[in-house]
């Protein structure tokens, strides 16, 4: 099924400039989807890369502050809340 749709005169201007001489409109979108979706993917993936690389931080800071607490504590020692 063929639909028409409504663009106004600057987005056909700029899907013009986009497409080859061959290239139809529908192309160009389709394109431009795949390069979307292409993005999203790898915007995802770097936020995932990034997200355990500051975990591994975290992780790492916290064993330092561990270890660095139970250096000089009397372990019996009693503590009162």
């Amino acid at each position: 099924m063929v639909t028409t749709i409504q663009l106004n005169e600057n987005v056909k201007n700029a899907l013009d400039r986009m497409k080859s001489n061959k290239e139809t409109y529908e192309e160009v979108i389709l394109n431009l989807m795949k390069t979307a979706e292409k993005c999203r993917r790898e915007e995802e993936q770097l936020l995932i890369e990034g997200c355990k690389e500051m975990y591994g931080d975290i992780l790492n800071i916290t064993q330092e502050w561990e270890r660095t607490l139970m250096d000089g504590l009397d372990k019996n020692e009693k503590w009162n809340l």
